[in-house]
């Protein structure tokens, strides 16, 4: 709710950066009765999430990265059903992902059942083909151990989920057909990479808390209109003031307040929420704000590679299929939400992350393993004719998951009164996702209003 006509706003709030951490921190602000200005590089809000139109592609619609959720993620369904677009995604009833492991010819799903956390997974693990019988069983077993790591403990952050994997007897098989099947997608790491407090936090949250925390969701259409569009419209509307193609240059303490560099001029404030990247913050943030600017530096970045191909009809036909053994290990249909006419072919969308091998690779060469692994796993894919072949990259989609990486997240709150931090990056308790990002944006937001009651004048009694 904006404020009311003729209220005086309770300060000014300038919010640099508009992907979801600085959308829902502006809106939260906003509706509080404060006055924010929302300051964008890009020329188009949404940040790591956003679609583009590509004419190799035949003008379709391309999202950046292939972005799902869990039902589990509260916080960022909640800024969906703010901006008024929940009914733009698709969530699944029951979870349910088919797999496909195409060397060994070998397909099955996980599913989850009627039955109460966590044995809710357990009839689907007991018949998962990709494992032996004894390494299904030893499986359950590592899960229900999973289950009672504490991710707050700093040796645990400290320890990767590869070495704790190990120590449960989990096979390289196991390791590669059944737990990086989730934290790879989840934490954009393999799992000797990965800190293993991240990982008990995703399956915790999203497989053994509570039996329907983890069906998926995902945007049935472009990602621009689901995020960047409908905040454009909900922010304008909330009376925040948002700029698009402003470059901030520096940020300093001025004689009223807090002072925003931008290549348009100073913008004055009382507040300022820096929601950008952890490097940005580095180089952004005056001193004395943070006690150690080079950890963000040293939470380091890791990437995400997208394949994106038009075939000239269909060649797969379940929403997205997980695949194990094989360079594509998230194949997703965008036909319908892309705007191609499914009688004119299918797009098939590859999302590969911890993409270290990949992202230095020509297209050519990608395209060249890509290409027939596609028509392994989907096998009319053989008989299609591919229409168009993209390659999409982004290097540096997450920070770095790794070991000891929680010691290096801030909080929302800096050493300078009125300086506060949000993104994916900061210390949510979350991996770098979504619902990360979002919470940060909360976490922000409340840290300012906060802030700006400790300094109300107390009110005396008539």
């Amino acid at each position: 709710m904006s404020p009311q006509l003729g209220a005086q706003p309770q300060s000014r709030v300038v919010v640099v950066g508009g992907g979801l951490a600085g959308i829902t921190a502006a809106l939260d602000l906003a509706d509080a009765g404060h006055a924010v200005t929302l300051l964008e590089g890009r020329p188009r809000l949404g940040g790591a999430t956003h679609s583009f139109r590509r004419a190799e592609l035949g003008g379709i619609d391309v999202d950046n990265g292939q972005h799902v959720f869990l039902r589990c993620c509260t916080d960022y369904r909640g800024l969906l059903q703010r901006l008024g677009v929940e009914h733009l995604t698709t969530l699944q009833p029951r979870l349910d992902i088919p797999v496909v492991e195409p060397a060994r010819g070998r397909t099955g799903r996980l599913t989850r059942s009627n039955l109460p956390a966590p044995l809710h997974l357990a009839p689907a693990l007991l018949r998962y083909r990709m494992l032996s019988p004894a390494q299904r069983v030893s499986a359950a077993r590592a899960a229900l151990a999973l289950g009672k790591v504490d991710p707050t403990d700093p040796a645990v952050d400290a320890r990767s989920f590869g070495d704790w994997l190990t120590s449960r007897r989990q096979s390289p098989q196991a390791v590669a057909a059944l737990w990086e099947l989730v934290t790879v997608a989840t934490l954009n790491a393999r799992a000797d990479r990965a800190s293993l407090a991240l990982a008990a936090t995703v399956f915790q949250i999203g497989l053994l808390e509570s039996p329907d925390n983890g069906d998926i969701g995902y945007a049935a259409v472009p990602l621009q209109r689901l995020h960047g569009d409908a905040a454009t419209s909900a922010l304008e509307a909330a009376g925040v003031a948002v700029y698009l193609r402003r470059r901030v240059t520096g940020i300093g303490l001025g004689g009223a307040g807090w002072v925003v560099g931008t290549d348009a001029g100073p913008v004055e404030a009382d507040g300022v929420v820096l929601a950008v990247p952890s490097d940005s913050v580095a180089d952004l943030a005056p001193a004395g704000a943070l006690p150690d600017p080079e950890a963000l530096r040293r939470l380091g970045s890791s990437p995400i590679v997208n394949v994106h191909v038009v075939y000239d009809r269909p060649v797969m036909d379940a929403p997205f299929v997980a695949g194990v053994g094989t360079p594509v290990q998230w194949a997703f249909d965008r036909t319908a939400a892309s705007g191609l006419d499914p009688a004119t072919g299918q797009y098939v969308a590859v999302s590969v992350s911890a993409a270290d091998d990949w992202i230095g690779r020509p297209a050519a060469q990608v395209r060249e393993a890509f290409e027939p692994a596609l028509q392994q796993m989907f096998p009319r894919a053989r008989e299609a004719r591919v229409l168009s072949f993209l390659v999409t990259r982004e290097r540096a989609a997450t920070f770095r998951q790794a070991p000891g990486s929680a010691a290096l997240r801030p909080g929302p709150a800096t050493a300078l009164p009125g300086l506060y931090l949000a993104g994916a990056w900061t210390a949510t308790g979350w991996p770098a996702t979504m619902e990360g990002a979002v919470r940060s944006g909360h976490a922000a937001a409340r840290a300012h209003l906060a802030a700006q009651r400790r300094r109300e004048p107390a009110r005396v009694a008539s």
